[in-house]
């Protein structure tokens, strides 16, 4: 008789632990997901800076004509707009 309540109680710590081990998963998975996110996040900026520098190299080159580079002006303020947006 003993016996017999011993297994049950252990069945249900078993049932508990299961559970516990499946939020325990999910919960890392979905830490993983966020920290992925911000990965790609912090890329897609870090990308933006680089055509943004580039662009500016760009400008700097004697020899441009006017109409270029405010062009690029442009779209760097919209760039940079678009930056601020997202953070």
């Amino acid at each position: 008789m003993k016996q017999q309540k011993y297994n049950i109680h252990k069945q249900k710590e078993d049932k508990q632990t299961k559970y516990e081990t499946k939020t325990q998963q999910a919960q890392q998975q979905q830490q993983q997901q966020q920290q992925h996110d911000k990965l790609q996040q912090q890329q897609q900026q870090l990308q933006q800076q680089q055509q943004l520098q580039q662009q500016q190299q760009l400008q700097q080159k004697p020899g441009w004509p006017l109409w270029a580079s405010s062009f690029c002006k442009q779209q760097q303020q919209q760039q940079q707009q678009y930056q601020q947006q997202q953070q």
